[in-house]
């Protein structure tokens, strides 16, 4: 069994990330360098067919690329991303016989609609998906769906997808409602102010989990997997009002919201299929702000 502790673990495995540039992916590639692992990663605008360099095999595929917050203002590249590029790399990889395995990044935003007829229920990875294409919003989820559908279909067993919460660091990450808060929180601070106001609203409820624990489950993923899909999250909901709490509570800023909006209630995630198969093992977002505010802002 992989230990993320252990830096010897993935010597002589090859891997080629996908999508190295984005946030994923760019930890991915350091941590897999770090652990031992050869790694390629292919130019965005690679010629097709794949030859990469001397000596390095296409081995575990990590498919990073994608679009979440501009989707709508990109959809040509929101498909290219989510499908016809996959489809490239699933065809001449299998093709080229070097693909030992491939994860598919996608997202628990495709749960979402699970909680609209009533109760928050737990959204495990064999649900049947709620998608309408007459919804804009549906664009991401539908061109998610079918890189999942590929990756079963054309995937020959070897492609495995990895549904993902919400990705976080701290308040240095580009995107996001919780940097983009944990930000505000700390101006706020500096400047010696007790409140920030945010156009949000205490019902939303966000399932998030730590990029690195994302990229330990990845790596467990490719390399151990048996499983089609496995849902890569805390499994715990925590509500705007809970996180706008804990902010005054342990980092002494209140957080004013601006919304009373109700949401449909969301559904919780269940992670017992990566917890149980490959002792994967979150850490919780409150406990990790305590670690971030140790060695940080507070420290």
């Amino acid at each position: 069994m992989i230990s993320r502790t252990d830096h010897h673990a993935l010597q002589g495995q090859h891997f080629t990330v996908v999508g190295a540039a984005g946030f994923v992916g760019q930890r991915l590639c350091t941590t897999l360098r770090a652990r031992g692992a050869q790694v390629w990663v292919p130019g965005r605008h690679e010629v097709w067919p794949w030859q990469p360099p001397p000596g390095h095999l296409l081995g575990h595929v990590m498919y990073c690329a994608g679009l979440t917050a501009d989707y709508l203002a990109r959809p040509f590249d929101t498909v290219q991303a989510h499908v016809s590029h996959l489809a490239q790399v699933l065809q001449h990889g299998l093709a080229q016989g070097t693909l030992q395995s491939l994860v598919y990044l996608s997202s628990t935003r495709l749960y979402d609609g699970l909680g609209d007829s009533g109760g928050e229920g737990e959204a495990r990875e064999d649900a049947v998906l709620p998608m309408d294409p007459a919804n804009p919003r549906h664009l991401y989820d539908l061109s998610k769906g079918l890189g999942e559908s590929l990756c079963h279909v054309a995937g020959q067993g070897r492609a495995r997808i990895a549904r993902l919460a919400c990705v976080y660091e701290g308040p240095q990450d580009a995107d996001g409602f919780l940097p983009t808060l944990l930000r505000q929180v700390l101006q706020a601070r500096a400047a010696g102010a007790g409140q920030v106001t945010v156009q949000s609203s205490p019902h939303f409820t966000r399932d998030y989990v730590h990029l690195d624990d994302v990229v330990d489950a990845l790596i467990r993923i490719a390399v151990q997997g048996q499983a089609p899909v496995y849902n890569v999250a805390s499994g715990v909901n925590v509500s705007n009002a809970e996180l706008f709490d804990y902010l005054k509570q342990r980092w002494g800023c209140a957080v004013q919201p601006l919304l009373d909006t109700r949401p449909a209630p969301t559904p919780r995630i269940s992670t017992e299929r990566l917890r149980t198969e490959l002792q994967w093992q979150p850490r919780g977002l409150l406990a990790a702000l305590d670690s971030l505010w140790a060695t940080g802002p507070g420290a």
